[in-house]
């Protein structure tokens, strides 16, 4: 046993420690300063990360003897530091944080990028941040809220930030309004005489899914209904359209998948290759349920298979911030809208089959999200043992 003194969020506090007694077990069990969070206690999780002498340090592998006269700052201790409440408003307004276990850490963390590499880009910012483990957020909204604040503080010193297009993608949609350039004015389209459908190029924080499905109709009369919106519309479930001029539209759409409800309302616009039967729409728009936001770029690829079968090859690329962003990389979430583009297909099938009357064609498509979801779970256990 020795005795220590050291300060902790402005007070003078002195007691007889264990030589093997770590900061963090000690200020919790000593102090009852219970918002540094221990998880991993091998200095991997960085939940328990605190300041000492204005640096952030693992608690759980820092021996408390070893800060002898230090001043220690935790959660609790950050009232009047004027990073840390801008911080703080916009892990709020960035919906940067859910169960809140590692934010203690994840705030001590963000306040040293911000303090110590004020023209951090988003690269920057991940790398910084990959000693903190978030098992909840999907780190979009931790990334957005540190770029917001980095970029406030630049604009107000006047300088003038050296990534502000990329700044731009952070700026959240105004409910059902959509700025023109949110959707874009060149669709991402491949050269003339490509022989294979051209890949949009990836951008940072956005995820990315791809498929295909078949219908058996001629090119030429695929190529002409995917022109018809309002006929594409109503082959995707809980698609609604409330206006329609020439290549812009504006609706909502619904989606329920296990845990997950949402209504999105926003806008899009498409943009078509007649020459080489390629097309991309562009959307954003804002849940009102969550008030997550969210834009998407849906590029499609026709090829003739026969005289009368094509593939459509689609190519689904969008980005989630606020409460629905944990679910935006999850591997059952990319199952689940693969089957819909799969379903989708057989929609398209349908609503263009002379056989059937228009009303039979034109039928509202309607989705079970339960019986979906089982069928995407059901999937998912026959790939795992093996089954064809």
């Amino acid at each position: 046993m020795q005795t220590i003194e050291f300060t902790v969020n402005g007070r003078r506090v002195s007691g007889a420690c264990a030589d093997r007694t770590h900061l963090g077990d000690y200020l919790r069990d000593t102090h009852r300063l219970t918002g540094t969070h221990l998880g991993c206690e091998h200095g991997v999780c960085g939940a328990c990360t605190v300041l000492v002498d204005d640096k952030p340090v693992r608690s759980c592998i820092t021996f408390a003897a070893a800060c002898q006269g230090a001043e220690i700052v935790t959660v609790e201790g950050y009232e009047d530091d004027a990073v840390m409440a801008d911080l703080r408003a916009a892990f709020n307004r960035h919906h940067a944080l859910q169960c809140g276990f590692c934010t203690p850490g994840m705030l001590a963390t963000a306040r040293d990028i911000v303090l110590r590499l004020p023209d951090a880009d988003e690269a920057t910012i991940r790398h910084e941040l990959s000693g903190n483990l978030c098992r909840c957020t999907g780190y979009m909204g931790i990334v957005a809220a540190i770029r917001s604040v980095l970029d406030a503080r630049r604009t107000a010193a006047g300088v003038i930030a050296r990534h502000a297009g990329a700044a731009a993608a952070t700026m959240p949609f105004a409910g059902f309004t959509v700025a023109a350039e949110a959707l874009g004015t060149q669709a991402h389209l491949a050269a003339a005489g490509s022989a294979e459908p051209e890949r949009s190029a990836d951008r940072k924080g956005w995820s990315r899914i791809e498929g295909s499905f078949t219908v058996p109709y001629a090119l030429e009369d695929v190529w002409a209904f995917m022109a018809d919106l309002p006929a594409v519309a109503g082959c995707l479930p809980g698609a609604v359209l409330t206006e329609v001029a020439g290549e812009k539209v504006k609706g909502h759409i619904a989606i329920k998948f296990g845990p997950m409800s949402a209504r999105f309302e926003g806008a899009a616009r498409l943009q078509r290759d007649d020459a080489n039967q390629r097309g991309v729409l562009k959307g954003a728009g804002q849940d009102s349920l969550s008030n997550s936001k969210a834009a998407g770029d849906i590029a499609y690829a026709l090829k003739a298979l026969s005289a009368g079968e094509t593939e459509v090859a689609v190519d689904l690329q969008y980005s989630l911030q606020g409460p629905l962003a944990q679910f935006s990389r999850s591997g059952l979430v990319r199952d689940f809208v693969r089957r819909m583009i799969a379903d989708f297909g057989k929609s398209v099938s349908r609503r263009m089959d002379p056989t059937l009357s228009e009303a039979e064609r034109n039928q509202a498509v309607r989705l079970n999200p339960v019986t979906m979801f089982f069928g995407v779970l059901w999937e998912r256990v026959k790939r795992l043992f093996g089954a064809r």
